[in-house]
């Protein structure tokens, strides 16, 4: 338990950021989730929209430390390749 003041105003912004964080992180799992659909319902030109639509989102997720980068990169990496195998 926080006694001093200085332990609980680090608590309450712990509380803050973990907020945001949660909500970031939900938000970008939302993305990935709508690529994944458009991969598997086997549409090229919706996949490839859902897919330049969430890689700005991964990258904020980066820049924000909620991602790793190579995690992000990672991701990117194989929905795009998904992605051009659907067109190909």
């Amino acid at each position: 338990m926080a006694n001093t003041p200085q332990s609980k105003k680090r608590a309450r912004q712990n509380e803050a950021r973990y907020a945001v964080n949660k909500a970031r992180r939900s938000r970008i799992r939302t993305y990935l989730r709508k690529v994944e659909e458009a991969i598997s319902a086997g549409d090229p030109a919706v996949a490839a929209e859902t897919l330049k639509n969430a890689q700005p989102e991964l990258a904020r997720g980066v820049t924000k430390g909620v991602l790793h980068k190579n995690t992000a990169a990672r991701k990117m990496s194989r929905l795009s390749s998904r992605v051009k195998a659907l067109t190909a």
